[in-house]
């Protein structure tokens, strides 16, 4: 069935489009507790922020993972191919080093965090999914991940999020995420981010 009128299409994200995710990210994020964490000056959060999700948004397009967007460019899926072994972005610890500034330690502990308890079982890891604010509660979230699951269940492949909320931890479970053992991952004492598993799903 192609979608209504005012449904978007979905499309695969190449090159020209990075600024584009990254712009996407940064709005759908802005008001996370991570993010916060991350850049505790809200003058420079946004600009720090959009760099570092566009290192990780041209190396999924690059070829370690894949991108999915909006044809209305409204919301974006950024997924990474965790069946083999995992890459980083080329000379990601320099580039970390250069926008993060001061900040650097608060990228690298949740860098560190997020890797310690990464499944080792291959999988698809669906780092960001974004949504600009303006779109929430329309359903983008929802298409966007039916359109990859759909293939990852055609191949028998499992996936993999963290989840930055209760809200967003709830919508993850509709579409088959199960909370794993354990369960979060502590950013801070006040911050924690939700580690869930999605099965492959036969027919």
């Amino acid at each position: 069935m192609s979608p209504s009128n005012d449904t978007p299409a979905l499309r695969v994200a190449g090159p020209d489009d990075i600024d584009t995710v990254a712009d996407i990210v940064t709005d759908a994020f802005d008001h996370l507790k991570v993010i916060h964490y991350l850049v505790p000056d809200v003058s420079r959060r946004r600009r720090l922020a959009r760099d570092w999700y566009r290192l990780h948004i041209a190396h999924a397009i690059s070829g370690a993972g894949q991108v999915v967007v909006t044809s209305d460019a409204d919301a974006a899926a950024i997924w990474f191919d965790r069946t083999g072994e995992a890459s980083e972005p080329d000379g990601y610890d320099k580039h970390l080093a250069e926008l993060a500034a001061e900040y650097l330690p608060r990228f690298q502990h949740l860098d560190l965090q997020m890797e310690a308890h990464h499944p080792t079982d291959a999988h698809w890891h669906l780092l960001f999914l974004a949504v600009r604010p303006d779109r929430w509660n329309h359903g983008l979230g929802s298409r966007l991940m039916n359109h990859t699951h759909a293939r990852l269940d055609a191949d028998g492949i499992p996936a993999y999020l963290e989840a930055t909320g209760l809200q967003n931890r709830a919508l993850y479970r509709r579409h088959g995420y199960t909370d794993m053992n354990p369960p979060t991952i502590a950013v801070t004492d006040d911050t924690v981010l939700y580690r869930m598993w999605r099965p492959a799903e036969n027919g």
